[in-house]
């Protein structure tokens, strides 16, 4: 790539064609969807030619699984590499979202490409595979019986209550937390040690935003 170029404006671009690329993709891939973006339009949005957006993304493929893959690469550390927090605590604090949060962009994604083959599909799979592996993890610190089993299931009520959410318009996730606290204290047996609350004697935390649930 030449350090610069024009773009479909015929003014000069610099090197960020590529984070222009990706932002106009977030853009467009939640407000219309994947299927309805089509590459003159984003590359119109993200003003540089086909030419240099094919240059940085072989396919529109590639450019939804990056998309997806910028969303939360370390999946979610905001909340699981807390230690200001016990692990309970840590586990609540990802169900803490904002109202504004849209549907999580990887059911999203799954659900509109319609193939399980496709590398944005698999990049989803991947995905909530690690959140489940996140929260399993930190059912074990917190001394469930049966991490694994916690884990699925405060897994598959984040993703009910982002659906949830988007479909009823409405906020569903205090409701889950609510759910998952009753979940998590009957996976600890009474006689598990519990981790000491902070300083101040309390066992709750500021909201964490969390991104692409």
């Amino acid at each position: 790539m030449t350090e610069l170029e024009k773009g479909p404006l015929g003014r000069r671009r610099g090197r960020g064609a590529r984070e222009r690329i990706l932002g106009a993709s977030q853009q467009l891939f939640r407000d219309q969807g994947i299927n309805r973006t089509g590459m003159d339009q984003l590359c119109a949005v993200a003003q540089v030619s086909k030419r240099t957006a094919y240059q940085h993304f072989t396919s529109k493929d590639e450019l939804v699984a990056e998309y997806l893959r910028r969303f939360d690469p370390d999946v979610m550390p905001g909340v699981f590499d807390r230690t200001d927090l016990t692990p309970r605590e840590r586990i609540l604090a990802a169900f803490e979202v904002p109202a504004s949060t849209p549907l999580c962009p990887y059911i999203a994604a799954a659900v509109e490409l319609h193939d399980p083959q496709h590398p944005a599909s698999q990049y989803a799979r991947d995905y909530k595979t690690a959140i489940a592996a996140r929260l399993t993890e930190t059912a074990r610190e917190a001394g469930a019986t049966n991490p694994e089993q916690l884990g699925e299931q405060l897994a598959l009520l984040i993703d009910g209550a982002s659906a949830r959410t988007r479909v009823l318009n409405s906020e569903s996730f205090p409701t889950a937390a609510a759910i998952a606290a009753v979940l998590i204290d009957n996976a600890i047996p009474a006689s598990s040690p519990r981790q000491p609350s902070d300083d101040r004697g309390t066992t709750g935390s500021a909201p964490v935003p969390v991104g692409g649930q």
